[in-house]
């Protein structure tokens, strides 16, 4: 099969442009009822009493560590192998993140790490990465044992979950991204979920420069609004998630098909899904050897496969994290994973075309 795969590709059609006209058309573009009912819906979807808003993933990991009352002097562990906005907001507020590493099957911050580091640490924001959500029973159990508020950083994940359960329902507050990269989008936009009410409260404040319930500005705050346009997008797409991750499962299985003799090669590591969870694969997570990971993705750029190396190094060693820390897991993921793409529009054909690939740079 001939032409090019993109390393990703929002997924827009007549219906969001439709819903945008008409949010255009009515003369309400800022922060309104349009919102209001996204929030309500993604509530409803998530199952969580409360969804809040707001104009980006970062931004919502903001807000939700200031509802907890996060702040200078207080730690936080995180996860090193993320993109880097799972930790900025951790600086933002003044607080000090504290790296552990990762499982290397799940790629999610490992639950025996956090449970060594909790002593003297005041919150955990584990990352359901790639899709796969993170060791939720173990966290929650060590959140209430240690006294950790759990923020939980689901903004790769949209409609995964845990024994049916979805993630951002899991910790004490959850926080979504809506970017176009995600598995639903809003083009940007981030959403906050939590059954808390005091610190829904807060959020709401808070991404309205901290307005009060009287009008009145009652504390600092910040300018994090969703815009009628963006939650008119997300009502649309909220209504196809569920298909759209059924479609990137269907996709990841048929690379796992296609990859397990490399797998039991040992020229690979296809990803896992551990039992009782539903991994949603914003990216499909490959790990192949570190010597071969260049070429590998070199020549799938030639032949038109967006085949991206994933994380180049872990979060702690930007030159913003400034810490010396080092977490031998993520080091390594860092030097192995590509992500092949497994969007929603790419056909079987597709992920077989990718995997002849594959196999041919590894055999």
């Amino acid at each position: 099969m001939n032409g090019r795969i993109p390393a990703g590709k929002p997924i827009i059609g007549e219906d969001e442009e439709k819903a945008v006209l008409d949010v255009l058309r009515s003369g309400q573009l800022a922060s309104g009822p349009m919102v209001k009912k996204f929030e309500e819906e993604f509530a409803e979807y998530i199952g969580v009493e409360h969804a809040v808003a707001v104009s980006s993933g970062t931004a919502a990991i903001h807000l939700s560590l200031l509802s907890a009352g996060i702040g200078k002097g207080d730690k936080v562990i995180v996860t090193p192998y993320s993109f880097v906005a799972s930790v900025s907001p951790v600086l933002a507020v003044g607080a000090e993140p504290v790296f552990v590493d990762i499982d290397p099957e799940t790629y999610c911050i490992s639950s025996e790490n956090i449970r060594a580091a909790a002593d003297g640490c005041d919150a955990v924001l584990p990352v359901h990465l790639y899709g796969h959500p993170a060791d939720m029973v173990e966290i929650v159990k060590i959140g209430k044992e240690e006294g950790l508020t759990v923020v939980e950083d689901a903004c790769q994940a949209h409609g995964a979950s845990m024994d049916g359960k979805k993630v951002g329902s899991l910790g004490d507050i959850g926080c979504f991204s809506f970017y176009a990269t995600k598995n639903m989008t809003t083009g940007e936009g981030g959403m906050v979920t939590t059954d808390d009410e005091e610190m829904a409260a807060k959020v709401r404040s808070s991404r309205a420069h901290g307005v009060g319930v009287q009008g009145e500005y009652d504390a600092l705050g910040y300018n994090y609004l969703m815009t009628e346009v963006e939650a008119a997008i997300g009502l649309v797409q909220l209504d196809k998630l569920d298909d759209m991750n059924e479609c990137r499962r269907t996709n990841a299985d048929i690379l796992n098909d296609e990859l397990s003799s490399l797998d039991d090669q040992g020229l690979v590591q296809i990803p896992i899904e551990v039992q009782g969870y539903k991994h949603v694969y914003n990216q499909y997570p490959l790990r192949v050897p570190p010597d071969k990971r260049t070429r590998i993705v070199g020549s799938m750029k030639k032949a038109g496969i967006g085949l991206r190396k994933g994380y180049q190094k872990p979060i702690y060693k930007q030159k913003f994290a400034g810490s010396d820390v080092r977490c031998p897991e993520a080091e390594k993921a860092c030097e192995e994973v590509v992500w092949v793409p497994v969007y929603p529009t790419l056909e079987p054909a597709h992920m077989r075309r990718m995997a002849w690939g594959l196999k041919k740079l590894l055999e």
